[in-house]
């Protein structure tokens, strides 16, 4: 909305409606941010981009946390920020997933300490367990030299603080909503049904799925409805069906099948 063009070939009423949806968001974010030096603030928020939003709770509380350093202009702490959120990510997937990896000869390598700031070590250890996704492993390689960069004194780091910043955040962005998203092109969703996302059958015994988003989602059927997401999620389903698994194909004609039918059981 804050970066959409107005094109001259709109209707009025349309261009009226756009400009009044911008100003409202320029009200909101002066008051969350402040007065003083708001343009620039604004500004920083809109280099920002999309805030992409994990499956995990902490991710997303502390990454707004350092997006919000960058908007007030606090960008070396900024920096930090995403910078120790990378590490957090790296220690939280090797701690709750080492236990399932004991037969690989990684395993001797991490399995007796509580914390890693070795991020060669973590990054290496995940991409040979097959957790990370190829594109993800490089941008935690990128975020760990610009972590380097940021920690180690660098005369750089002062006079171009701004730019370093923004682009530490846009790699964890990327790592965050392909690595932890709810939706996408992540080889473990199914798709083909608009709208809605659920995870192939295949993939649910790996360890990265089974701790990560199988804890963070709910198991249904092809005939389920949702009645409501606030304040409280609730799924009508069917309590029994006639078998008890059926293929990720399968599944997707029914669940199609029951959308083009009214979502009638």
């Amino acid at each position: 909305m804050l970066t959409d063009r107005i094109e001259e070939t709109w209707e009025q009423k349309v261009k009226e409606q756009h400009l009044e949806n911008r100003d409202k968001i320029v009200r909101r974010l002066v008051a969350e941010f402040g007065e003083l030096e708001s343009e620039r603030k604004i500004q920083n928020f809109i280099d920002l981009g999309s805030k992409p939003f994990s499956i995990i709770a902490f991710h997303n509380r502390f990454f707004a946390q350092a997006r919000t350093a960058y908007v007030m202009g606090a960008y070396y702490p900024s920096l930090t920020a995403a910078c120790a959120l990378g590490e957090r990510i790296l220690n939280h997937l090797i701690l709750i997933l080492r236990e399932d990896f004991k037969a690989t000869p990684e395993y001797k390598r991490v399995y007796r300490k509580d914390s890693f700031d070795d991020w060669t070590l973590a990054i290496d250890t995940l991409v040979a367990w097959d957790v990370l996704l190829p594109k993800v492993a490089g941008k935690f390689r990128e975020l760990m030299q610009k972590r380097h960069e940021a920690l180690h004194f660098r005369p750089e780091t002062d006079r171009n603080d701004q730019q370093l910043t923004l682009n530490a955040i846009k790699c964890l962005q990327e790592i965050i909503g392909q690595q932890f998203s709810g939706f996408g092109p992540q080889p473990w969703f199914i798709t083909g049904i608009p709208g809605e996302i659920y995870l192939k059958k295949e993939w649910e015994a790996k360890p990265f799925i089974a701790k990560v988003y199988l804890p963070n989602g709910v198991l249904v059927g092809p005939h389920h409805r949702i009645e409501s997401l606030i304040p409280t999620i609730k799924i009508v389903d069917l309590k029994d069906y006639q078998s008890a698994g059926i293929s990720d194909e399968e599944f997707v004609r029914l669940r199609l099948a029951f959308n083009a039918g009214g979502r009638r059981g």
